[in-house]
């Protein structure tokens, strides 16, 4: 069954919105920090993990597995996170946030809040902050 012609327009406009914010904060990112909003993505992630196992990363990311780790072998490269074997799992990688990585997050940081701030919060009026925090509750409820 299609969606209805009001279920499509709404549809059509939440993708057309979401890929240019994506758009807008990678570029914000990409220009002032030299970061995309992957690498920014995966630095926030870190910091507010402690032990952090590649599989945690991806289920945390929402992410495949092998583009957690092409991700990562960039962002090692580049020197803003380390992987190391687990003390307890052999089997398993531990990543982790290097001072660079620390530095880069918190350089970046600011400038991407603002962003955020005011494409999407500055507008938006209490009820509309409600309503938003429930549909996508509910979203992620059904997704898991």
């Amino acid at each position: 069954m299609w969606l209805t012609d009001d279920q499509q327009q709404l549809w059509r406009a939440y993708l057309v919105m979401s890929g240019r914010l994506q758009a807008a904060l990678n570029r914000q990112l990409q220009h002032d920090h030299g970061l995309s909003l992957a690498d920014y993505d995966v630095l926030v992630a870190l910091s507010e993990l402690s032990d952090c196992r590649m599989g945690a990363l991806g289920a945390r990311l929402g992410w495949e597995q092998s583009r957690v780790s092409h991700q990562l072998a960039r962002m090692r490269t580049r020197g803003l996170i380390e992987r190391s074997g687990s003390a307890d799992d052999r089997r398993a990688a531990v990543v982790t946030l290097t001072a660079d990585g620390r530095d880069a997050l918190e350089a970046a940081a600011p400038g991407h809040a603002e962003l955020v701030r005011s494409a999407v919060f500055d507008g938006m009026s209490r009820t509309q902050a409600d309503a938003l925090r429930r549909w996508t509750a509910t979203v992620l409820e059904r997704l898991s």
